[in-house]
């Protein structure tokens, strides 16, 4: 069957195999938020699909010639190889459509930039060997932060009724980033919060 097949209204289900990093003990599935990242988008699909861990430091030889040098995460589709993270996710969300797969896209374009630059902030901050950068550095990420609540505190468009109070629409009800269901943009931003969360909460930040 061919990727086509499958978006064409094929009733086959595809064959996936998602290869994730494994964790510490080299079997579980390891704290990486890119493989949860495509974890998240293919349960959410509802698609069946079968998960491999991959330890980095006994990577087997199948796996090379699978996709050589590339680490996880990565997944084969109908026998073909994907390996890019931001590019899978654009495939799976073409390929899997309605009605049969449900549609994860965000409606609104903010919603996929909220929060975008936490990682990148935390990575700097919890890397930093002077002293002296750590005050700044922490100032950014928790602006970053800050910035992504405000985004999750301010009504979407559809939230506000004009025929209610002004003061009862000042605040979002929603649940996740782009309302009360999870899309794409939670898959990207909620597996790197949890690594924020794990590491910062011991800090105090």
């Amino acid at each position: 069957m061919t990727d086509a097949a499958t978006a064409n209204g094929d009733d086959r289900d595809p064959e996936i195999e998602l290869f994730v990093k494994a964790g510490i003990d080299g079997e579980s599935i390891g704290n990486c938020p890119f493989s949860q990242r495509l974890f998240m988008i293919l349960w959410l699909k509802g698609v069946v699909f079968n998960v491999t861990t991959v330890d980095l430091k006994r990577k087997p030889a199948d796996l090379h010639n699978l996709a050589p040098g590339t680490h996880p995460p990565f997944l084969t589709f109908n026998g073909d190889v994907k390996t890019d993270v931001n590019k899978i996710e654009e495939f799976l969300e073409e390929t899997l459509t309605p009605e049969k797969y449900p549609r994860l896209a965000a409606k609104h374009r903010e919603s996929n930039t909220a929060g975008i630059d936490i990682f990148s902030k935390f990575s700097a901050y919890i890397k930093n060997t002077k002293q002296q950068s750590n005050a700044a550095l922490e100032r950014g990420l928790t602006k970053a932060l800050k910035k992504l609540d405000d985004y999750l505190n301010t009504p979407l468009p559809e939230e506000i009724d004009t025929s209610t109070r002004e003061d009862d629409d000042k605040v979002s009800r929603r649940k996740f980033l782009d309302g009360d269901e999870l899309t794409l943009a939670d898959c990207n931003l909620l597996p790197k919060l949890h690594v924020v969360k794990e590491q910062v909460a011991p800090l105090g930040i």
